[in-house]
């Protein structure tokens, strides 16, 4: 994803000038830790909720009506970033047979045969294995010194949960993680750091070496797991190609770990801000809106793109009609969206009763609509059921952690908590 802070300069009018500065304020290392003021920023700019800004070649969207209405349209398509990367290396060879950056009859085909695999109720048949990779982590942790909650369950957790899901060997989780934080790198730009893509190359190239050949040893030899069940899968006589079964799966495997692994201090850090919402789920750890009112406020995906194939008419935030013209690259703003006012009164509260918590974009919608929505959900209320049950004086103890360098998939580095 191009960085819009690494465009040019040029002399703009004071409106313009306005605009591109709140917009670029975006991507300053120092609003990682706390965006919200910089998306209100953008939000008070404009009552439609829709920022123009030519310049740049894209349009900015903090209101949650307009970036349903991009994300459910059939004319909006994903998969700019392919456009913006070299054509012939390891990261764009693993990337392309990604379902996540088709669209139309061939992101349906790849959505299919991956679906087809990772059906609700195999999801649900994961809650004994998340209880207990969840319940053996926090056997682990110490109680009586602060402990990185981050490295001690909020990345290794989902992870284990994945890994197991797919067949992978548990003996190749450190690698695999360092896999998913390569893509997540990936996905949230990497560009202007030669460092950092030479790792992300070094990493697809492991990462299609180890994968080489699976799709056909898996059809001869099946194991468990969902990588044999997407092997196998067929629709109308399709399979998934070798390729396409090695992008789909790093697909799963960096989605399945890395958003939940950044929700869960960042949920903790929200808590920490608002301690009635703590005592509140201290009270009620099974409370089933907890999920989605975590996933709302803390956005573990913060923004994703989408260009117009055709002019798309739509609503602003203030109840005006409006149209994106085709060829329109739209920023979707799913964080600002999920905090937007007119939508979720007090929306930087946590509120467990809140009625329409359900209806943020933390998963996106429409075609795209995240197919791990339901094992992240799963994840999320066991993980925090728990804490609440076992450590109901859990503090965080340090409230100002460091940040991932990653405004895209968007979490703490460590996250120091006192279990209690």
């Amino acid at each position: 994803m191009t960085n819009p802070a690494q465009v040019a300069a040029q002399p703009f009018t004071p409106e313009q000038q306005r605009t591109q500065a709140s917009a670029q304020a975006l991507w300053h290392p120092q609003t990682i830790p706390d965006p919200y003021p910089a998306y209100a920023a953008l939000r008070d700019l404009n009552p439609s909720g829709v920022l123009p800004v030519p310049e740049w070649g894209m349009t900015f969207v903090t209101s949650h009506a307009v970036n349903s209405a991009v994300l459910r349209s059939p004319l909006a398509r994903s998969g700019a970033v392919i456009s913006q990367m070299p054509g012939d290396t390891q990261a764009t060879r693993l990337l392309q047979p990604m379902m996540l950056f088709h669209n139309g009859p061939s992101h349906a085909r790849l959505r299919g045969l991956v679906q087809a695999a990772f059906t609700p109720r195999v999801v649900e048949a994961q809650r004994e294995l998340v209880q207990t990779v969840l319940n053996d982590l926090l056997d682990a942790l110490p109680t009586d010194r602060d402990v990185d909650l981050v490295a001690g369950l909020a990345a290794p957790l989902p992870a284990r949960v994945i890994m197991r899901m797919l067949g992978l060997r548990g003996d190749d989780e450190a690698k695999f993680m360092r896999w998913t934080q390569s893509v997540a790198d990936l996905l949230g730009g990497a560009e202007g750091n030669p460092d950092l893509l030479a790792r992300i190359e070094a990493d697809a190239s492991e990462m299609r070496a180890y994968f080489r050949d699976l799709a056909d040893e898996l059809r001869a030899h099946p194991q468990p797991g969902l990588l044999s069940a997407m092997a196998a899968a067929q629709d109308g006589g399709e399979r998934l190609s070798s390729d396409e079964l090695l992008s789909n799966a790093v697909l799963l495997l960096a989605a399945g770990h890395e958003t939940t692994s950044n929700l869960i201090p960042g949920g903790l850090l929200e808590l920490a801000r608002q301690p009635q919402a703590w005592a509140a789920l201290v009270a009620r750890p099974d409370h089933p809106n907890v999920a989605d009112e975590l996933l709302r406020v803390v956005s573990p995906v913060q923004l994703d793109g989408r260009t117009l194939a055709g002019d798309l008419t739509t609503t602003g935030a203030d109840g005006q009609p409006l149209t994106l013209p085709a060829g329109t690259h739209v920023q979707t703003l799913l964080a600002a969206a999920n905090r937007d006012p007119g939508v979720f009164p007090d929306p930087d509260r946590l509120d467990w009763d809140r009625p329409n918590s359900a209806r943020h974009l933390a998963f996106a919608a429409g075609a795209h609509y995240c197919l791990g929505a339901s094992l992240a959900r799963l994840e999320i209320a066991e993980v925090y059921a728990a804490l609440a049950r076992r450590f109901p004086n859990l503090t965080v103890t340090d409230p100002t952690p460091p940040f991932k360098a990653n405004l895209v998939l968007r979490g703490p580095q460590e996250l120091r908590v006192r279990l209690g």
